[in-house]
């Protein structure tokens, strides 16, 4: 015996996957200390009343065996969801015996049995073994009850109590009445011990889904952080360097030529003027949209649409790279988003153009419309440098296009140059 109930009183975790509920906490600990203290104290109260009220007669156990009793059937409760099953199983045996050796005591045993039952089914993880323990626990109270009823059944009826009445004995009936609270009493602490249990895996489970969902929302609030400062350095990038490289070119254009043409350095300084105006103007912009308020449509009109790639041309060819623009079939609408990056992508090929394809390199726009996309082709027919890597021009086309739901071709033509290719379904 003394074997199987120290297997039993393990408080061990089970061998499956199963999901457990958490460790009982240093509250739940402490609330456990003062259950016990508090049922302690009850039960004191109840073996005095008890044994000055004669419930047991003359055979009720004296007061000072009583007050032992009290505290083997409450005090272990100081460690209920601790050692559930151990504290379940002393419980039951104390109850048990100190019934049969006349304990006055008949109230606080009665709470202590259905704590304790209650406590196996609520904290016990290894689930078998909590079913195992509480029908065992329930078997050894129905033979003790049959064999109480046994003794009632062959002895004197009380005196007092008619031996018949009617067609059933009151003893009988009595017994019938313990048989059926009992059964009442030691299911409901089964059935409400392993609905505690489920709860606690429920609240167990929430508490990890909204730890997930946070770890989640910070993830998605970084992320959205690092794409918004991808984005504002993309714009910056392609508002700046198509402006700023023009700029270069005509300075220096302007620079070789002032003291023998003096009107073209006017002219290439003039251009110079007209770009910083131009990138100031956008970027003012830029900034006007990052300072908008979180109301403002994501397709809010822009200062650049596709009607702008023909300026974007003659600039470029201002700047000294021959650049040609065709449109070819029916214009149609297309989204303000989806005009701002096909800009922007053109803007950057030109640009690349003017700063890798070497002098006398020209340059070429078509824009097609067809029933279901817009494509936008930009052709250089300048060097193209061997063994270089894409830049972040190269990497923020890829973005624009991707944001699109396109796909960018950025390659060497077979009969040189460079080619940037993209096509926006309208679907």
């Amino acid at each position: 015996m003394t074997i199987t109930t120290a297997r039993l009183a393990r408080s061990g975790r089970p061998s499956t996957d199963a999901p457990v509920r958490d460790a009982p906490t240093d509250a739940q600990r402490r609330t456990d200390i003062w259950v016990g203290l508090v049922l302690f104290f009850g039960a004191i109260i109840s073996v005095i009343l008890g044994f000055f009220a004669q419930v047991m007669g003359s055979a009720g156990l004296d007061v000072k065996w009583g007050l032992v009793y009290a505290a083997a059937l409450s005090l272990p409760f100081m460690f209920r969801t601790s050692r559930p099953l151990l504290v379940a199983i002393v419980v039951n045996l104390v109850y048990v015996v100190g019934m049969e050796v006349g304990a006055t005591e008949l109230y606080v045993g009665q709470i202590a049995l259905f704590l304790s039952m209650y406590t196996v089914g609520a904290w016990v993880d290894d689930r078998h073994r909590a079913q195992l323990v509480r029908f065992a626990i329930m078997a050894i109270m129905a033979v003790w009850l049959l064999v109480a009823t046994f003794r009632a059944a062959t002895e004197p009826a009380p005196e007092g109590m008619p031996e018949t009445v009617g067609a059933m004995s009151p003893m009988v009936a009595y017994m019938m009445i313990q048989w059926l609270v009992n059964a009442v009493f030691f299911g409901a602490a089964y059935v409400m011990g392993d609905r505690a249990y489920e709860a606690a895996l429920g609240r167990k489970a929430l508490a990890a889904r909204t730890r997930e969902l946070e770890e989640q929302q910070e993830i998605a609030s970084a992320q959205a952080v690092m794409l918004d400062r991808v984005r504002i350095a993309r714009e910056l990038h392609d508002v700046v360097a198509h402006h700023v490289s023009s700029m270069g070119v005509q300075a220096g254009a302007a620079r070789a030529v002032v003291d023998r043409d003096p009107a073209a350095a006017k002219r290439a300084l003039a251009l110079v003027e007209d770009s910083s105006r131009q990138v100031i103007g956008e970027l003012h912009h830029l900034l006007d949209t990052l300072r908008s308020s979180d109301e403002e449509p994501a397709d809010a009109p822009s200062t650049v649409t596709l009607a702008s790639i023909d300026q974007l041309v003659r600039a470029s060819a201002g700047s000294g790279t021959p650049t040609t623009f065709r449109v070819v079939g029916e214009p149609r609408e297309v989204p303000s988003l989806a005009q701002v990056n096909l800009y922007r992508i053109a803007q950057e090929a030109l640009t690349n153009a003017r700063r890798h394809a070497g002098p006398g390199a020209t340059a070429d726009v078509r824009l097609r419309y067809s029933p279901d996309a817009v494509e936008l082709e930009v052709t250089n027919t300048g060097r193209v440098v061997v063994g270089s890597r894409a830049g972040l021009g190269t990497l923020g086309m890829r973005e624009r296009a991707t944001s699109m739901g396109a796909f960018l071709e950025a390659a060497p033509r077979e009969q040189g140059g460079y080619l940037v290719r993209v096509r926006v379904p309208l679907a």
